[in-house]
């Protein structure tokens, strides 16, 4: 979720802002859920979709339905009571960002930008607050990494009972609602 907000800083190799997209055979987007008090996992989606046009508008799609923990009757759970993908395929992470700020990053150079964004997940919308370093690459590409994890909590996206349900059917005495997001975002000129 959080690496939507990464490919918000995105902008052109010239003075002119161009179109991107996100590459997504070179970005991801994980998650770490903690169970039983204090056993963490690492998740991760397989399916991002997204761009930063030149108007500095960012979308970034994150396919539900690819949720991997690398246990595929838990992925199946989550994929059914968690994120009911029937209703509620995707999450999308929107924002703006200036493209004078992405333009002003030389090749071989990194800044750090703060991002307001907007996370549409589960039917519900929370504004969020990213803090990513965007380098330029070699080649018209440009990184976006999470500077810090973005804190994703259950309850404000209307999950809890999905949660609930996870705990209930995997027999734990806990799950937290609250997961840390991190996110690599690779943008190609479109």
């Amino acid at each position: 979720m959080t690496a939507v907000v990464m490919g918000l800083s995105l902008s052109s190799i010239s003075a002119q802002a161009m179109d991107w997209v996100i590459d997504s055979s070179d970005s991801q987007l994980n998650f770490i859920s903690i169970k039983k008090t204090n056993i963490a996992e690492v998740h991760s989606f397989k399916q991002l979709q997204g761009s930063y046009d030149a108007q500095g508008q960012f979308v970034l799609d994150i396919d539900l339905a690819s949720v991997d923990t690398n246990v595929a009757i838990r992925d199946d759970r989550m994929k059914k009571e968690l994120f009911d993908v029937s209703k509620y395929s995707t999450a999308i992470l929107t924002a703006s960002i200036d493209t004078d700020l992405v333009d002003a990053i030389a090749e071989g150079a990194s800044t750090h930008l703060t991002i307001d964004a907007k996370l549409n997940l589960h039917g519900v919308t929370k504004p969020l607050t990213l803090d990513v370093i965007v380098t330029r690459l070699v080649g018209a590409k440009l990184s976006v990494v999470s500077a810090k994890p973005v804190i994703i909590n259950a309850d404000d996206f209307e999950l809890a009972s999905g949660v609930n349900k996870l705990m209930e059917l995997a027999s734990l005495p806990s799950i937290s609602h609250v997961v840390p997001v991190s996110f690599y975002l690779t943008l190609k000129l479109k």
